[in-house]
Parts: structure tokens; sequence; C-alpha cells
């Protein structure tokens, strides 16, 4: 039965990756409680507070972004109600924080993988942060000018909030787990359903116009628009076999690496930050426009860098001549 045999491969590969997410989210959601419990995280607030008021948030909520950063968006999202009470956050807060994780979580993980295809990991990490706090500072004067997503935020899904006693938190650790899960077998059976039926490459063709914009064509748009919809892990991975065989040049596959930095994922990693009650606008629609018009700049700037800095300092030959080996 090959469809059984496919079902029971598309789900265990689904719970290995959630077995990986529970075995570092609960250590730190707990960790996080029990710092909070302690009074800890509130001293620790401060040093955040720079960035935090940059984009208009709650300092404690730097700690969520910093495990975003480090582990994933999963990792961060159990935190955020957690780290500041739901009823005390308007629509627009979690739209400028929902921003700041998508354009930079698991870095360590992430980067790594684009390292391999031959961009720089130093290069491209400062522009995701850099970016992903441009367009957070950007999207929270834009929200502050206009008052537009002041409303308070009403989450479809609650992960976890502040309770009394360990009990409740435990449980609602378990709840929020265990919704996570229910989720993540969602999400991955609607992409194979978008693949099975063809959908996904019509979304790829419609999307190449936009990223010739970008200054990314060829087989490096195609392979930008797989790490768009599915993910870093699927794009530079793909990109990583091409830039063995040179079939896609050096500064093409920086642009489309750089792209993918910016917006990855967007049907999975978007669902979830929509569930916490983000805007579709602010996280996709105006992320979507950034990453064009940020990558079409960086097009521009590399043009009119030579050859000797662009190898030296943001592109590794001895990268891809190492995975040829």
């Amino acid at each position: 039965m090959p469809f059984l045999s496919f079902i029971r491969r598309n789900t265990a590969q689904t719970l290995a990756i959630y077995w990986v997410i529970a075995r570092i989210t609960v250590p730190i959601a707990v960790i996080t409680e029990l710092l909070s419990r302690m009074g800890a995280v509130k001293a620790v607030a401060p040093a955040f507070a720079p960035v935090m008021n940059l984009v208009g948030l709650p300092p404690e909520l730097g700690l969520a972004w910093l495990t975003g950063m480090l582990v994933g968006i999963w990792g961060a999202v159990p935190l955020v109600f957690t780290l500041v009470p739901v009823s005390s956050l308007s629509v627009a807060d979690v739209t400028v924080f929902s921003a700041l994780i998508l354009f930079a979580h698991g870095l360590p993980i992430e980067q790594k993988i684009i390292q391999k295809a031959g961009p720089g990991m130093i290069a491209t990490t400062v522009l995701r942060v850099a970016g992903g706090l441009l367009y957070a500072f950007m999207l929270h004067h834009v929200l502050s000018a206009t008052g537009w997503l002041s409303a308070p935020v009403a989450p479809v899904w609650l992960p976890m909030s502040a309770t009394p006693d360990w009990a409740g938190y435990i449980g609602g650790l378990a709840e929020t787990m265990a919704w996570m899960l229910v989720i993540l077998v969602t999400l991955s059976w609607a992409l194979e359903i978008l693949k099975a039926t063809g959908l996904m490459e019509l979304m790829m063709k419609a999307l190449s116009p936009v990223l010739r914009l970008a200054g990314i064509s060829g087989e490096a748009g195609h392979l930008t628009a797989i790490g768009l919809f599915l993910g870093i892990s699927y794009g530079a991975g793909l990109l990583i076999r091409e830039a063995q065989s040179g079939a896609v040049l050096p500064r093409q596959i920086f642009l489309s690496c750089v792209f993918m930095g910016f917006a990855h994922s967007v049907i999975e990693d978007t669902i979830v930050v929509m569930s916490l009650g983000a805007n579709l606008h602010g996280v996709l629609t105006g992320r979507l426009v950034f990453a064009v018009a940020a990558c079409a700049a960086i097009a521009a700037l590399l043009r009119r860098l030579p050859d000797k800095p662009f190898f030296a300092q943001m592109f590794r030959l001895g990268t891809m001549e190492a995975e040829r080996r």
C-alpha cells in the first residue's frame, strides 16, 4: 500500500520534528516560568529595553525574541503570554513582535544550512536580524501613526498564560504542547495536499515575476520560491546542490539566501503567528513587499561590489569546493 506507507512516513517525520521541538520548548518554558516567578525576568528585562522600545514593545518580550532567534518560532510562541499578560497587548503589539521572529528565528540551524550554500554566515545573519528590526520599526511607526490594529489582541489559540499555581501551569503547558502537535500535523498534511494537487507549483511559477524585481532570476528564482513556501531547509538545501554544480552564480545564490532569510515558510509560520492574533497584512503582505524591495536594493549594491570584497566577506568559494569533495 504505497499510500499507507506514505502516510506513515509523513506522520513519522512530523512526530520526529515535534519531538525535537518539545525537547527544547518544554524545559525552556518551565525555566522561564520559574525565573519569572522568582523575579529574574523582570530584572533582566531592562537589558532588552532599548531594542524593544525601538519597536514599541514591552521589554519583557525581549526574552521571547532572543529565544526565537536561538531556538525557533515554536520556542518563542509559548513564552509570549507568560512574559506579558494577553490583556495588556494589542493586535499591533503581537503583529510587530511576530514580524521580529518571522525574520530571524532558529538562526544557529538555518544559518548553518545557508552557509553550506556559500553565503557567509555573519553577513546573512546580520542582514536577517537587521532586516527584521528595520521592518518591525517601520511597521510600529505606521501602526502608531494611523492607530490601525490598536484593538486588544484576541488570540485564536492561547499558548500559555501565567497561572497562580504550578499545577495549573503544567496543565496549560501540556495543553499547549498537544495543540502544537495538532497544528504541526495539520500544516504538514496541508502542504502535502498543495504539492499533490499541483497548487504549490503554480504558486511558485506565479512568484517568478516578483522575484525578478528582487534581482533573482533563473534557477535561483525557482529555488527561492521553494524556500519561500516550504522553508530554508528545502530552498537552501537545494541551493547547496546547485552551488556544487556551478549552475547558479554566487551572487544569485547570495541574493536567494538573503530573500529566504527575510521570507520563508510563509504558509506555516504565518498561520502560527496569526493564531496568536497577528494581522495577516502585517506579517505577510508587508513582509513580502519589504523582502522584494530590500533584496532589490541589495542586488543593486552587489552589482557595484567588486569580486574581491564580495568573496572575502560575503561569499566563501571554499565552502562550495569543500562540499564538492
